[in-house]
């Protein structure tokens, strides 16, 4: 990505860039300005007699109600159904650990998405620390304020303890969403890519390149929905038993994932395969793409550059995915993270679960079924039924025990 004092291009390829008119510096400040988020009354402020419901003395008769059964409170404050899109800056989109400060346009974003495809009220959480175990007290302390935890842009490997640890600690719904959106978009893609093409799921050789949160959730799902050859790479190579350099949840990934037991690099693991899915900022050289399997798939998802421009991959490719808008097929959380926070809620389930997240991808893919094709394999994001769809099949699977 190339930024000039008023011009945001794409310029990272020699090749023709295909995208829409470049935004104007000028453009997206002027949209961002104040925020993008505000706070409006559900109920009428017009006079005294409102302000007396709405506020003193009226509202102390809610507070005395909530204080005599807790339960009342899902019913009379917001706080049931209210996501906190929480983030300590870290990882965000491709800028990196960019601080609490810079982070808070992307929540207010998200929070915004909540609110437009799923209905469901939300607000930033942005935190000045690093450290688990404070930002897990501080969601502690702050529970009854909110119904659900997004987590979203804490780096790898800090975000699988952390949501580990929320999930142990809160009596709600937790998601890091750079993990698990990103992979439950990604299997309804597969599951659509297969359909065009006439494939099973189960029988191809996938490669992932990057094994940070995206990665590590998204070979987890894979694995979880039935592939059985899932190959990863990080930055040193193939994930495979007894290489160094691996962490705890690298080496877990490597026992169960790999199973020719592939040693080297993206060379070694494209030979061959069918699937090849870009979660780094590492381009993929074009030869490579010629190396793997007849019809391969390419999801070259690094946004805003992804791995290997989609005019090379399409040579070489007759399905291929990235994460921008402004090229077929772009596997966007948007299409998941409300309906199945949506779902969840609405189905009173404490815990985001493996079925939860399946039958959302499932749900994907049945929207985009109507009407697939080789630039159609998912739906878009501003299809009505998405939202509703991925947040009935949510509900229906959730386990409220």
């Amino acid at each position: 990505m190339t930024i000039n004092a008023d011009r945001i291009t794409f310029a990272e390829f020699d090749v023709p860039d295909t995208a829409e008119p470049a935004l104007s510096t000028e453009e997206i400040l002027a949209a961002h300005h104040g925020g993008k988020l505000t706070v409006t009354p559900s109920v009428p402020l017009a006079g005294a007699r409102d302000l007396s419901i709405a506020y003193s003395p009226g509202v102390a008769e809610v507070s005395r109600a909530i204080a005599g059964d807790a339960r009342l409170s899902a019913n009379y404050t917001w706080a049931q159904r209210l996501v906190v899109v929480v983030s300590d800056g870290t990882a965000v989109l491709g800028l990196g650990d960019i601080g609490p400060r810079a982070a808070l346009p992307v929540m207010e974003g998200k929070s915004a998405l909540f609110k437009q495809f799923g209905g469901l009220n939300s607000i930033p959480v942005v935190l000045d620390t690093t450290d688990v175990d404070e930002i897990v007290e501080t969601l502690v302390r702050l529970r009854p304020s909110f119904g659900a935890v997004n987590l979203e842009d804490v780096s790898a490997p800090r975000c699988f303890e952390l949501e580990r640890r929320l999930i142990e600690a809160l009596d709600c719904p937790v998601m890091h969403d750079d993990q698990h959106g990103t992979a439950v978009v990604l299997l309804a893609a597969m599951r659509g890519a297969c359909a065009v093409l006439g494939r099973e799921l189960s029988g191809l050789r996938a490669v992932i390149t990057g094994a940070g949160a995206a990665g590590v959730a998204c070979a987890n799902m894979l694995l979880t929905a039935g592939l059985t050859d899932v190959t990863v790479l990080d930055s040193r190579g193939i994930l495979v038993p007894g290489r160094s350099g691996m962490n705890s949840v690298k080496a877990d990934l490597a026992q169960r994932s790999n199973p020719r037991r592939l040693a080297g690099g993206e060379a070694e693991a494209l030979a061959g395969a069918d699937v090849f899915v870009g979660l780094s900022c590492a381009k993929l050289p074009e030869h490579l793409l010629a190396t793997m399997a007849p019809e391969p798939m390419v999801f070259a998802l690094s946004n805003p550059d992804p791995e290997v421009h989609p005019d090379i991959a399409r040579r070489y490719a007759p399905i291929v995915a990235t994460g921008r808008s402004d090229f077929p097929n772009q596997i966007n959380n948007v299409l998941a993270f409300p309906g199945i926070f949506r779902g969840a809620l609405d189905a009173g389930a404490t815990r985001i679960t493996e079925a939860m997240k399946l039958a959302a991808a499932d749900a994907i893919f049945a929207v985009a079924s109507d009407d697939l094709s080789p630039e159609r394999i998912v739906p878009s994001p501003f299809d009505p039924r998405v939202a509703a769809t991925v947040s009935s099949a949510v509900r229906a699977a959730a386990d409220t025990r």
